[in-house]
């Protein structure tokens, strides 16, 4: 497992493509976003234009650890919106989310494939306006902290630049 993490544009889908592409001719884009609105329609359609035709690309907004992936090199887009559709499913409830986030993670297949995993370390920008937001970060940077525990390697990006801080 390969944890990827840092600011908004700092250049991690790009460096995990990248990785994944020299790992496999072939990897698996596991997006995990919803389709909220038309903007985010059009984010998620950038970035299925940065990929070409050696990859395959799986959408599934949770339940990660149940895709048939055996033998794969998969990159997982991102923690962030995936935790998103925890916290929401969940009523904002930081401790079942967090539960439920950690046993998707215990579950993957390590053994049988390379998840290189995509997150955002948001407590590291703005201090967020709302009681919700104050609440998504503290959750966010706890399954960081446990992604990043389980990983062998971790990859903290910095405007484009990789520095690994794990393995």
């Amino acid at each position: 497992m390969i944890f990827i993490t840092g600011g908004a544009r700092s250049g991690k889908s790009r460096y995990a493509q990248q990785l994944a592409l020299q790992l496999s001719n072939n990897p698996v884009y596991v997006a995990t976003a919803r389709h909220w609105d038309d903007d985010f329609e059009k984010r998620i359609q950038r970035h299925q234009s940065e990929r070409d035709e050696r990859w395959t690309s799986i959408e599934e907004e949770k339940h990660i650890s149940g895709l048939s992936l055996s033998g794969k090199v998969v990159v997982m887009d991102c923690v962030t919106l995936w935790l998103t559709n925890f916290f929401t499913d969940t009523q904002y409830d930081i401790d079942a989310s967090l539960q439920q986030g950690k046993l998707e993670i215990d579950k993957l297949d390590t053994a049988n494939n390379t998840y290189i995993i995509i997150s955002n370390e948001l407590g590291m920008g703005m201090h967020a306006e709302t009681e919700i937001g104050r609440k998504f970060t503290d959750l966010q940077g706890w399954m960081n902290q446990y992604i990043a525990q389980q990983a062998d390697k971790v990859v903290f990006m910095v405007s484009g630049i990789p520095m690994t801080i794990k393995g």
